[in-house]
């Protein structure tokens, strides 16, 4: 399929996303910030509003209609995005607020109850803060001791010092399947199989890739996976975890409160079944069954073509970027093609703050982001204050691409005329 029938195709699909025709600061937008949020499509947007104006109630715990409807449709979600990243039973799909408290579930249900003293963490110096954190509270907790891998030359996951690293300590792994500064993509299939030769378990950080490209738990074989629907075509507020379905029964409890009850009793409480185990409380129904909708959406177009299409633009991004000699970008480069690496390029310009490149781009209307994109620890290690990033989507397009690089280079040559 050539570039020219994707780009139709791309055009077609811009039509669905209502908040991309506007303007900003007088100039056609530009969004280039999918790394961050991803727009959402009229079918996310109409299936939300629909929620709310013909059949709002609360799940599983109403026999009249409108609870019926709304637990179908919350149910029938959690259906889809079982079958979108091809997990063995539905019971394996967790809704959550979004992959923050998917990872905080795991660390908090199943780390604090079974790492100790010397049993031993291994992350990446590329991860998100939502992979850090939740780490940290459980090593301060229990004893367990957080390492990391860190790049190779080209700056991707060192999978040689991976496995020095792993011993008969390790119990757990848990890295990002695609960097949201680096762009990199993480051999997760061989990151899991040589950690489970250890008997140590892994987590995927899928927040990057779910929405890119086809993502398989099943081929993957991680233990839990998680992703945030707001960046994969849905609403805030809603997420998933996708774990193995034994371990999920063996986890207490994250959260403790209504839905996620058998019976109560003064003095005990049994639990529900899974997933319901974890989801307590009132759950974000609309959200979640919106979520459902953007599953189909993508589905609709394949996530084989998203995955085409995106290389085909990363691959001209790069072509262009290369053209400007102040800048530095981070991370692997791509192929021919544009595969080897996501659809962003964090980079930054010599003696030009990203911030201020963001700011000046968007006069210009173009969106992009800057600042450490929540991976401060990498950007110590890469010796970089900030970036500025430029992040696409299967609704960008090659002209996009055109007008980002003008207005950056007009913005470097205002610098460097400041500056000179």
């Amino acid at each position: 399929m050539t570039f020219t029938q994707e780009l139709t195709l791309a055009e077609k699909v811009r039509f669905d996303f209502p908040i991309l025709h506007q303007e900003v600061n007088g100039k056609p937008l530009v969004y280039f910030d999918n790394a961050a949020t991803s727009q959402k499509p009229l079918l996310v947007i109409d299936t939300l509003r629909d929620y709310y104006e013909h059949y709002n109630a609360n799940v599983h715990r109403g026999v009249h209609t409108l609870s019926a409807k709304a637990t179908d449709a919350y149910e029938a979600a959690r259906d889809k995005v079982a079958k979108f990243v091809n997990a063995k039973s539905r019971q394996e799909i967790v809704f959550t607020r979004n992959a923050t408290e998917a990872i905080n579930l795991v660390a908090y249900s199943w780390g604090m109850n079974n790492l100790q003293q010397g049993d031993e963490i291994i992350l990446s110096v590329m991860e998100h803060h939502s992979n850090i954190v939740p780490w940290q509270f459980v090593a301060a907790k229990t004893g367990a001791v957080l390492k990391y891998v860190e790049l190779t030359s080209e700056e991707t996951f060192d999978l040689e010092q991976f496995q020095k690293l792993l011993s008969e300590k390790t119990k757990l792994v848990s890295v990002v399947h695609v960097s949201n500064t680096l762009g990199c993509i993480n051999p997760v299939e061989e990151i899991c199989s040589l950690a489970h030769q250890h008997d140590a378990k892994v987590l995927i950080d899928a927040c990057q890739s779910v929405p890119h490209m086809p993502v398989d738990v099943q081929q993957i074989d991680c233990d839990w996976l998680v992703a945030s629907g707001h960046k994969m075509c849905a609403t805030t507020g809603v997420g998933f975890l996708c774990g193995k379905l034994e371990l999920l029964q063996e986890m207490p409890p994250f959260l403790g409160g209504g839905e996620m009850i058998a019976e109560v009793f003064l003095d005990y409480s049994t639990y529900a079944d899974l997933p319901h185990k974890f989801e307590a409380g009132t759950p974000a129904i609309g959200e979640a069954i919106a979520l459902g909708a953007a599953v189909d959406y993508l589905s609709a177009i394949g996530m084989d073509k998203i995955h085409a299409y995106e290389a085909e633009l990363t691959a001209y991004l790069f072509q262009q970027l290369e053209k400007i000699p102040q800048i530095k970008i981070y991370g692997p480069q791509p192929d021919a093609k544009g595969e080897g690496r996501a659809a962003l390029a964090a980079f930054t310009v010599a003696e030009v703050h990203a911030n201020d490149l963001s700011t000046l781009l968007d006069q210009e209307g173009v969106a992009i982001r800057s600042g450490h994109h929540c991976t401060q620890p990498l950007h110590r290690y890469l010796g970089a204050a900030a970036t500025a990033r430029a992040s696409l989507s299967f609704y960008n397009t090659r002209e996009e691409i055109d007008i980002f690089i003008k207005a950056l280079k007009e913005t470097i040559d205002f610098f460097t005329g400041i500056f000179g």
